[in-house]
């Protein structure tokens, strides 16, 4: 409007696990004429699919309301603030709802009963291994016959009501949590990053190498580079990923996303703080290249826990030690009973557990026991291979 006047459209979009505030205002002052008003409130709860919707629309001359303003010692300026209000009269409308909503234009009253928390935010029962409270009754799983809490049955009962679009919302926060527990499993840093006229060490493919800590560094032997904590990560979430294939159909496909996009912001975070890779370009470049590796070590992955470890073994060590010949074979086994015992322990847990996101790895170390006990299997094999598997 030039020098003439102004005119203001702000949008604020509050969304909660159980439902959704929307405030759209429209202002608009016409100096010498006129100023106006438009307010529209949506309010939407998740659980019942009820929406109530509030429009509002104030207008009045501008004389008159510079005369209000005038006698309330508040004198109208050239520039209005955003959220300026003005007790301009009368009001034009306040229209209530649209047929297709709620016949209310009412926001809801304090009396009104709240709706039922979002299974995703159990109680501290639903996290815990303590028995139930004298307050809560534990009834058995028919399918295990172990005493189930009455919160975690309840909570399972209202996640299988949960909307798709709630439910987004909690996945987009868990997955947050999830991935930044798989990718500290294989952390590094780069001490040079902040020196000045420093040489950031090379390996023998031509990555930067770090500084890591922890089984995959020190024991396994494993180069602290940008393409080991990528495929140290991927494994992790690969893992996660068994286990939220058996959320409901509805709400999978959500978490599957939300997943896989934390790990490219991280991913990305890390090309730019540890390797300075300043070029979009060739950030987008390496991703392009994670993807790729990512779809294939779920077909990879998901075929060695079908037809058995040895075909596990090699899609780990394809991946994770980059199919070099002289692989630890002991380390690779502690990494493939690693993934079949996480597999199986989180295969034991309740969906609300689960998707409360508190998981936290440990590391291969302590299936070195298992990996060494000799296999049955080395019975039914010819002798001359028996000596050759010695050496």
């Amino acid at each position: 409007m030039a020098d003439n006047g102004i005119t203001l459209l702000s949008c604020k979009l509050r969304v909660m696990p159980a439902r959704l505030l929307l405030l759209c205002r429209f202002f608009m002052r016409l100096d010498g004429v006129m100023l106006r008003i438009r307010d529209t409130r949506i309010y939407v709860e998740f659980q019942t699919g009820e929406v109530i919707r509030e429009y509002t629309a104030r207008e009045d001359k501008y004389e008159v309301v510079r005369q209000h303003t005038t006698k309330s010692r508040t004198p109208i300026t050239p520039s209005i603030p955003k959220h300026r209000s003005f007790s301009v009269s009368p009001s034009v409308s306040a229209t209530p709802a649209a047929s297709k909503y709620i016949p209310s234009a009412a926001a809801p009253s304090s009396s009104t009963k709240p709706p039922a928390p979002h299974p995703h935010i159990p109680k501290s029962p639903a996290t815990t291994t303590t028995a139930p409270s004298a307050k809560e009754s534990a009834e058995p799983d028919p399918k295990s016959g172990k005493a189930v809490p009455a919160s975690i049955k309840l909570a399972a009962e209202l996640r299988k009501r949960a909307t798709s679009v709630t439910e987004t919302y909690i996945a987009y926060s868990i997955c947050e949590k999830l991935v930044k527990e798989c990718a500290i499993q294989a952390d590094y840093i780069i001490p040079q990053r902040n020196e000045k006229n420093s040489v950031v060490p090379k390996g023998a493919d031509g990555e930067d190498l770090g500084v890591g800590k922890g089984w995959w560094y020190e024991d396994l032997g494993l180069a602290p580079t940008f393409s080991t904590w990528a495929q140290i990560t991927f494994l992790h979430m690969y893992i996660l990923t068994v286990r939220l294939r058996a959320f409901p159909a509805a709400h999978a496909p959500s978490w599957h996303q939300h997943l896989l996009d934390h790990f490219f912001y991280s991913a990305e975070d890390r090309l730019v703080r540890e390797h300075n890779i300043q070029a979009r370009s060739l950030r987008n470049k390496y991703l392009k290249d994670l993807f790729t590796q990512w779809r294939g070590l779920l077909a990879g992955y998901d075929e060695g826990l079908v037809k058995g470890d040895a075909v596990l073994a090699t899609a780990v060590w394809r991946n994770v030690f980059g199919g070099k010949e002289d692989v630890d074979l002991v380390g690779l086994g502690e990494v493939v009973s690693y993934m079949r015992g996480v597999i199986k322990g989180l295969d034991g847990m309740e969906d609300e557990v689960v998707a409360d996101g508190e998981i936290q790895f440990g590391d291969p170390r302590s299936q070195r026991k298992i990996v060494e006990v000799r296999s049955k299997m080395m019975d039914t094999l010819p002798k001359e291979d028996v000596d050759l598997s010695k050496k």
